[in-house]
């Protein structure tokens, strides 16, 4: 069981680092893909970043994912008529 006490002071926008740069890319990413799938008329709500592991030696993620989340059959097919669509160009 772990006792150790929690910072009681909130986090604010002067107390977050900045984001690493991969986890910077990913973010740029994911941004990137939201605007175009909103451009589509496409929403991802649970779209986001994970970064599976901090690397040892150099104190940040070696890599950062995004996520996609889930979606609703309806969007899923949406999805993949504006994959489609764009593969045939």
């Amino acid at each position: 069981m772990d006792i150790t006490p929690r910072d009681p002071r909130p986090t604010t926008p002067d107390t977050v680092p900045p984001p690493s740069p991969k986890v910077q890319e990913a973010l740029d990413a994911r941004d990137a893909l939201a605007r175009a799938l909103s451009h589509a008329g496409i929403e991802l709500p649970a779209m986001d970043i994970r970064t599976p592991w901090v690397d040892v030696r150099e104190g940040e993620p070696r890599y950062a994912l995004v996520q996609l989340g889930v979606c609703s059959a309806p969007v899923a097919h949406a999805l993949a008529d504006v994959i489609r669509l764009g593969a045939v160009r």
